[in-house]
């Protein structure tokens, strides 16, 4: 049996008691994660493919250790120019290993901190609210300015037409858009 997961951003097809390389985790290291974006199973006989992902399925992993990856070297030149650059990079990385694929009945962890969050930060949104509910009605005139300005001169100059004003061949986009707004 296998998955096709996204851990740390990326996917991996993993399997059980396999060791996985993901980019650096906020885990402790001996502590359990749950990883619930499962893209695809496969139980060997049945293939399940998520829209975008499968619901109820997750994997389930321990973290082993973190780590840095092998160093990599960054040299940059520009020929006869004496221009020479020379960087390296290593990778923090976190070592899992998959302890379990979980088909049907895995909760997700993930939304239910989201949704904890979410209220807190509702009632301080509260009070700016009346402040800014007073301000779109200001505003109202200067958005129908902005899509005005969306148009093009002949699509403005039918609707000045339209309206009755004169002297609309001679008008610039500007002008033609102050006028319709009056």
């Amino acid at each position: 049996m296998y998955a096709i997961v996204e851990m740390a951003g990326q996917q991996f097809k993993v399997a059980k008691d396999q060791k996985v390389y993901v980019h650096r985790l906020q885990t402790e290291e001996g502590k359990k994660v749950t990883f619930d974006k499962v893209f695809l199973l496969d139980d060997g006989s049945n293939v399940t493919i998520g829209a975008p992902v499968i619901e109820g399925a997750a994997v389930e992993a321990k973290v082993v250790k973190h780590l840095k990856g092998d160093k990599v070297i960054v040299f940059k030149k520009k020929r006869r120019k004496g221009y020479r650059v020379k960087n390296g990079h290593r990778q923090h990385l976190t070592e899992i290993v998959v302890e379990g694929i979980v088909a049907k009945g895995a909760k997700k962890a993930a939304p239910a901190k989201a949704k904890a969050e979410k209220p807190a930060a509702e009632p301080k949104k509260a009070a700016p609210a009346k402040a800014k509910a007073e301000a779109p009605k200001k505003a109202a005139p200067k958005k129908a300015a902005e899509d005005l300005s969306g148009k093009t001169v002949a699509e403005l100059k039918e609707m000045a037409k339209a309206k009755g004003i004169a002297g609309i061949s001679a008008m610039k986009k500007a002008d033609l858009i102050e006028a319709l707004n009056k």
